[in-house]
């Protein structure tokens, strides 16, 4: 590929990246407009249905988020009742983050949005795989 070919869009990697991941959220919105989750909230809320508990740190490793992003987001979850945040009786610098009986119900009114976003991701199950295995390794050798 010589210099000008490397420039045009339609030889980029990240262009359809960056589209399709705009996209694949955007049809999320209706879905979790419902719920009052942005779909930042909505990924925080799913790290949180599956650990329980996990200091700020470790959520926004989990995350790939900085806590310039995550606090507001954190406190404001926290304002509709769906975590705690407290302080660490072995580390005070440390924030734990833990989910609350209203956080954990939530999950029941998430349960259908994976279905329903995957129906518009028109791939077969195994090309769903390794688009997901291709794009995993790509974030594993970016970070």
């Amino acid at each position: 590929m010589d210099n000008n070919d490397c420039l045009k869009l339609e030889n980029q990697l990240c262009f359809p990246l960056y589209v399709c991941a705009k996209e694949v959220v955007r049809q999320y919105k209706p879905f979790l407009d419902r719920l009052d989750l942005t779909y930042t909230q909505y990924i925080t809320m799913m790290a949180l249905w599956d650990v329980k508990e996990i200091n700020v740190k470790e959520l926004g490793n989990k995350l790939y988020l900085d806590s310039g992003t995550l606090t507001p987001l954190l406190k404001k979850l926290e304002s509709k009742g769906y975590l705690t945040r407290t302080r660490s009786k072995q580390d005070e610098r440390s924030l734990i983050i833990k989910i609350t009986d209203s956080g954990e119900a939530l999950r029941s009114r998430a349960a259908e949005i994976p279905t329903k976003v995957g129906a518009c991701i028109c791939l077969s199950p195994e090309k769903k795989s390794a688009l997901r295995e291709a794009l995993n390794e790509i974030l594993e050798n970016i970070t």
